[in-house]
């Protein structure tokens, strides 16, 4: 499962991830709630582990913003609270499931396990920019008809733009969404990326739909220079 971990605590949510890539899952974490609310409305995730107390936004406003927005990706909130009060007040903002700290990683996989059998059907979505077409669920990308094949990283700069196409993207949120929050990451390293992914969707076309748009970032655009 793809997984995103919305913790403020460092400590616990570098536990959180360790724990659960063992289990094979893919996991991307967000430290405060306004960042969680981000990544959880610009990615496509299997489920979310949410933290209640957050600084920026407590995790029942972030529930509540994603379910009022139409994602309907399952939440499972951690609180160190089990009142009955903060348990009704935490479903009615469209979490799925509880868990009160401390707990078992066993208990929280066999929850997660759950939340995972009881997905709705989704439609497969592809993405189309002109001629380049995504399918975020098989990661099969083609332009003009020819497959592309990308790396992970490439898919994920790639999707992001599909997902927000036309508008201009800052560096800084291109490198949170495809290596997270809690990573390090230099400009230039975004630059190699952006260039192999130019010479994957670009080279061989006269239409260029990665532009650079001097002073912020980049931009994915059916228009040259729109």
């Amino acid at each position: 499962m793809r997984i995103l971990v919305i913790e403020d605590d460092r400590k616990m949510a570098t536990l959180l991830r360790e724990a659960m890539e063992k289990q094979s899952h893919r996991i991307v974490l967000a430290f405060n709630g306004i960042e969680g609310l981000e990544v959880a409305r610009s990615h496509q995730f299997e489920a979310i582990v949410l933290d209640a107390m957050l600084p920026g936004m407590d995790g029942f406003s972030v529930a509540h913003t994603l379910r009022k927005t139409a994602v309907a990706t399952p939440i499972l909130m951690l609180t160190a609270r089990d009142a009955t009060t903060d348990v009704v007040k935490g479903l009615d903002s469209g979490v799925d499931d509880y868990l009160t700290k401390p707990f078992a990683f066993a208990e929280l996989f066999a929850r997660l396990r759950a939340l995972g059998r009881r997905q709705p059907t989704v439609v497969s979505l592809q993405y189309r920019v002109a001629d380049l077409q995504l399918d975020p669920r098989t990661h099969a990308a083609s332009r003009a008809g020819r497959p592309i094949s990308l790396t992970r990283t490439e898919f994920l700069l790639l999707e992001f733009m599909m997902r927000h196409q036309e508008s201009v993207l800052r560096r800084e949120a291109l490198i949170n969404a495809v290596w997270g929050y809690e990573e390090t990451v230099e400009n230039n390293t975004l630059d190699v990326f952006m260039k192999q992914l130019r010479a994957k969707i670009d080279e061989g076309h006269d239409n260029k739909l990665i532009q650079t748009v001097r002073g912020f970032g980049y931009r994915l655009s059916p228009v040259a220079g729109a």
